[in-house]
């Protein structure tokens, strides 16, 4: 009996960390880009509580050559299980061979939206021509350097036939959220998707800008061919992408994507 005592001990501690190890589940490493951040952060600690997964998040452009860009991390080595970024920038990367292609998962469509300070009069956005009223008559505006705001630089301007008036007074803000130089008085209004609209203090948010001259930008996730847990992944795609996620991603100022 004396000598089965060590042998049960032995087997009993193994089986305690395997459940222990079970019960933790695995660190997924995630890396994330603006538009679907806010959604993320809600859905993802929800998605955690229930598997017994953890998450660990790493934010970073979709594109671009900055050190931060999710091209550039993973082009250096960086270890991912997900990446969720805009739609053509994951398919680039589908392309490149760093991504599985039957990974693939589309999550959100974005939209541009406006803003101006706390308290300010909200102008008319509402028809094409509204807009295009407003920005002749605001001080100052404010566009992102992300998709949204190359488009409005590139597109936007020259469709409503404001380009020359517009252009002197509009500048592109890098790095920091467009609605922050709003709530603080630098710009009179502001451009930039929805979702990384809506969760500054400081600022009003106006509304979306007219269907007909919106620019949508598709956010999506992929698991990279060098994850180390797969399974894992797939099942927080598919937890993000369900039907049961669609109210916080819609909350966040994201649309749900359109069914097939």
């Amino acid at each position: 009996m004396k000598s089965l005592l060590p042998k049960l001990i032995a087997l009993t501690l193994a089986a305690s960390t395997a459940l222990a190890a079970n019960a933790y589940g695995e660190e997924l490493h995630v890396m994330t880009s603006g538009g679907f951040t806010a959604a993320y952060k809600l859905l993802g600690p929800r998605f955690a509580a229930s598997t017994g997964n953890t998450l660990d998040t790493t934010l970073g452009p979709s594109m671009g050559k900055s050190p931060e860009a999710i091209p550039q991390r993973l082009a250096r080595g960086e270890s991912a299980d997900v990446v969720i970024m805009v739609g053509y920038a994951l398919d680039d990367l589908i392309k490149q061979g760093k991504v599985r292609a039957d990974s693939r998962v589309e999550l959100a469509d974005s939209r541009i939206g406006m803003v101006v300070r706390e308290g300010a009069p909200k102008p008319d956005i509402g028809s094409v021509d509204a807009l295009r009223q407003t920005l002749l008559h605001a001080k100052s505006i404010a566009y992102s350097d992300s998709a949204s705001g190359v488009y409005i630089e590139r597109e936007l301007f020259e469709r409503l036939g404001v380009e020359d008036q517009v252009k002197p007074k509009a500048k592109m803000v890098p790095r920091i959220p467009v609605a922050s130089v709003v709530a603080n008085g630098e710009y009179e209004i502001g451009f930039q998707q929805v979702s990384e609209l809506l969760p500054v203090k400081g600022a009003t948010f106006v509304g979306k800008i007219p269907e007909s001259v919106q620019s949508v930008t598709r956010y999506a996730a992929g698991i990279p061919v060098e994850a180390k847990h797969p399974a894992e992944a797939k099942a927080l795609l598919d937890y993000m992408a369900s039907p049961g996620a669609q109210a916080v991603v819609q909350s966040t100022g994201l649309d749900s994507v359109p069914a097939h």
